[in-house]
């Protein structure tokens, strides 16, 4: 006989971990007890020494599939004879972190249970047990119990309590576990927000949105805008009313053979769309796809989801196989996620409302992944992944504040880092308060107290200003080196690489705004190797969303360059830009001769909005990243041709873009075709990058790339320059479960600062 007392620290709670544990006992015989306490569960556990072993065994590999074992201590102690084995009630201790699920999609047993009349949870949409449902989204404090999630004003029925204290049930110990008789439950509301009685909540609803009614559905995580995605003037409908032209809108489809017939998957695309996660995947569209184009206008993908909760299976079938499923917000705002609020701030673009009581306590927005080269590169973080950690080890205990736009914050604690859910841009009130609260929920839930700060250099970004305004230590760290840094966490890398940052704006060392870097850096510091050549931003802000602006910078540039001679005239220039722009292009060349609002910048993405005005596909943006997005749409990937450019030596290799603006202009001029350009314009920067690569390289003896930035959101650019620099004999790291985009900033932020903080 032998008495062990095990600390199990990782994701242990709200993942069936207790009642996995407590079955296992009773199959080796073995009698003690565990329980949920703030650092994971403790068991105290006692038999014959062959069983213990085979048990601590199970424990390690064999545990719930949700669960993620981090650590596992073992202490001997005196036997004290237990009768039995039981599950505790919970212990609070308030000097250690506990590790919380992620909200995990509806699992099959439970969709068999709401499709089956003759079980008590028939057609109940919010179904659930210890493999599936809501976990981040609900909790308000730890450890994981009902008491401490907004479950707790809902008493189970004798029934649903039977499930919930039988060890041989999937329920057993499942805290959002209810049914009709005891649990949450829906009701619609007009847009007003006035309750409209009907017999069947579902069918009413299913009926309407054959109508072309737009819903706001009250989810997981927030609100969904929705409306039958088959209904073209449903769908450009909820375009005027949102006030979205042209960003595309998510579907989600009844099931992968649904998803199949719009659209090509590949083996990783279905296992990520059918796993336990079910975050949106941007797909490319099939041959016979004939959904509405005003989906994804300019696109030749589609963002797609299969239903995640039991609410979203319910409401498929009847005619009903394809749904528009887009963040319910108003344009710039956070996530809805409160039913008061919804009605207000959604009423004008709802007709109606499906609503329920079992109240979000951490809004949440859906994932979005894509797979480039058979891998994950995720694009947005929330649903699913969050609050997944990433283990530090000798981390110190600091806050970074992420950068201003796609934002999330990051804290560190305890050896391991937690990257915030998706917070959107920091530039209303609402937005900068739902990403204070956000921070505040973050302290609560991990028992976090930062005692260091850390924020973008840029002096004006909102971010940089809350860590401004805090009294902690605080470290500034440059935008494009977060980026990097971010992807060599991710790899964990710990050695001086080449950075490649393509991104769309950062404010740099020099005071401008960088985005087209070569650095030579690693966790700590950094050294800027080469960049594009700066061009003039006139309007600032303004030539983000009015590209056109930039292809006029950009050829002003070539023409004030004094290399083409044949071009080299104040008349030539003025004939190109009418013939390109008309009159308001040479009213801009004024206002860049005068140097009026026109920052400086040697941003990739500002290159890539020049490059799709001067083809014609867009000189005016109504969302970020447009120009760019709609470049690579209509490449055909066919072409290894590319333009002729210059890398100059100038304090560090410098891309010269003047001869790529000619040759794009010399082809728009003959009429060559979009894709034939947006081909060679992708494999030039292909090119040159490898080519600045292999100078740094020979320069450093650093053999070692790693790729972040936005840009490398581009599949197109991502995949085919990581195996152009594979073929030249680089090692290489890309972004996959953090974003490559601003998204996973705060990630580099916390691990630079981490490293200064060490080495003084």
């Amino acid at each position: 006989m032998k008495r062990l007392f095990l600390k199990v620290e990782g994701i242990v709670q709200g993942v069936g971990f207790r009642p996995f544990v407590y079955n296992q006992a009773l199959s080796f015989k073995l009698k003690g007890w565990i329980n949920n306490n703030s650092q994971g569960v403790h068991i105290d556990i006692e038999g014959e020494e062959e069983k213990l072993n085979n048990f601590i065994e199970k424990l390690k590999y064999k545990h719930p599939p949700l669960a993620r074992i981090e650590n596992i201590t073992v202490e001997e102690r005196k036997t004290v004879n237990y009768n039995s084995f039981e599950i505790r009630e919970s212990e609070i201790n308030n000097k250690k972190i506990t590790l919380i699920a992620p909200d995990v999609a509806i699992c099959e047993e439970c969709i068999e249970d709401i499709r089956n009349p003759l079980n008590k949870k028939y057609m109940y949409p919010f179904t659930s047990c210890t493999n599936c449902g809501p976990r981040f989204s609900i909790i308000k404090s730890v450890p994981y119990d009902r008491d401490k999630t907004t479950m707790k004003k809902f008493n189970m029925c004798e029934e649903c309590n039977r499930e919930y204290t039988d060890p041989t049930n999937r329920r057993f110990h499942a805290q959002p576990n209810a049914c009709k008789a005891c649990g949450p439950h829906i009701w619609i509301e007009d847009s007003n927000g006035i309750k409209i009685e009907v017999e069947d909540v579902i069918e009413w609803t299913r009926q309407k949105l054959k109508e072309g009614k737009i819903f706001a559905i009250k989810g997981l995580g927030g609100f969904n805008l929705v409306c039958d995605a088959t209904n073209e003037d449903a769908v450009k409908l909820l375009r005027i009313r949102k006030n979205r032209p042209h960003k595309p809108f998510a579907v989600m489809l009844g099931n992968i053979e649904t998803v199949k017939k719009y659209c090509d998957v590949a083996m990783e695309e279905e296992k990520i769309l059918t796993g336990c996660i079910k975050p949106i995947v941007i797909l490319d569209q099939a041959n016979g796809y004939d959904l509405p184009k005003c989906i994804a206008p300019h696109q030749k993908t589609l963002g797609v989801m299969l239903p995640y909760t039991p609410l979203h299976h319910l409401l498929f079938g009847n005619g009903i196989d394809a749904l528009i499923m887009t963040s319910a917000n108003g344009n710039g705002l956070p996530l809805e996620y409160k039913n008061e609020s919804a009605v207000e701030k959604l009423g004008h673009i709802a007709d109606y409302f499906l609503q329920h009581n079992r109240d979000i306590n951490a809004a949440i927005d859906d994932s979005v992944v894509k797979v480039i080269g058979n891998e994950i590169h995720m694009i947005r973080r929330a649903r699913g992944y969050v609050p997944e950690p990433i283990k530090k080890n000798n981390i110190k205990e600091i806050l970074a504040c992420g950068s201003n736009m796609k934002n999330t914050f990051c804290i560190a604690n305890e050896n391991f880092i937690f990257l915030s859910q998706h917070n959107g841009n920091l530039e209303n009130v609402e937005t900068i308060e739902h990403y204070k609260n956000n921070i505040e929920h973050f302290k609560n839930i991990f028992n976090f107290t930062p005692r260091y700060i850390a924020c973008d250099m840029h002096p004006n970004y909102i971010s940089s200003e809350y860590a401004y305004r805090s009294s902690l230590p605080r470290i500034e760290v440059q935008h494009h080196h977060a980026h990097i840094v971010s992807c060599l966490a991710e790899n964990n890398i710990d050695r001086k690489v080449i950075g490649i940052a393509y991104d769309g704006t950062g404010y740099g060392v020099d005071g401008r705004i960088w985005g087209g870097e070569f650095l030579l850096c690693d966790n700590k510091e950094f050294t800027r190797l080469g960049h594009l050549n700066y061009v003039k931003m006139p309007g600032g802000e303004m030539a983000v969303k009015e590209p056109w602006r930039m292809a006029v910078s950009y050829i002003y540039n070539m023409f004030k360059s004094g290399k083409y001679n044949e071009y080299n005239t104040n008349k030539q220039l003025r004939e190109i830009l009418i013939k390109l722009y008309g009159n308001k292009a040479i009213n801009l060349i004024a206002v860049i001769e005068a140097d009026i609002n026109c920052p400086e910048t040697s941003s990739m993405g500002r290159f890539f909005d020049a490059a799709a005005s001067i083809i014609g596909l867009r000189d005016s943006a109504t969302y970020e990243g447009q120009a760019a997005i709609e470049l690579e749409a209509v490449a055909s990937q066919k072409s290894l041709n590319f333009y002729d450019y210059d890398v100059v030596q100038e304090n560090g290799y410098i891309v010269k873009t003047e001869k790529i603006i000619m040759g794009i202009i010399k082809d728009k001029l003959i009429d060559e075709q979009d894709n034939v350009i947006s081909d060679k314009f992708h494999n030039t920067i292909i090119k040159f990058s490898i080519d600045i690569c292999k100078l740094i390289r020979k320069d450093t003896d650093v053999n070692e790339v790693a790729l972040s930035g936005g840009v490398f959101q581009n599949s197109y650019l991502l995949e085919n320059l990581k195996d152009e620099l594979k073929n030249e004999g680089f090692i290489v790291y890309t972004n996959k479960l953090i974003p490559a985009n601003d998204g996973g900033v705060a990630l580099g932020q916390i691990v630079i600062a981490n490293k200064v903080l060490s080495d003084k």
